[in-house]
């Protein structure tokens, strides 16, 4: 269980939203922080791949090897 402060403008939007749409607002909660989360996840593997200093090759380097050239 997690319990979340809001200020009031966030508080009011989502009480909109949660009434207008008929979905509770825990739900659109729950599909912000799993939104968060995803792309967070996502950059911080791309930074620990950027950080190995691994050799790295270019889109059109990877292009022509998949003969994707344009």
């Amino acid at each position: 269980m997690l319990a979340v402060r809001l200020d009031t403008e966030t508080e009011t939007r989502l009480a909109h939203l949660s009434r207008e749409t008929g979905r509770s607002k825990s739900y659109y909660v729950k599909q912000a922080i799993d939104a968060f989360l995803e792309d967070r996840e996502d950059y911080l593997l791309a930074v620990s791949v950027l950080e190995r200093n691994e050799p790295r090759k270019s889109l059109a380097e990877v292009r022509k090897e998949l003969g994707l050239e344009r």
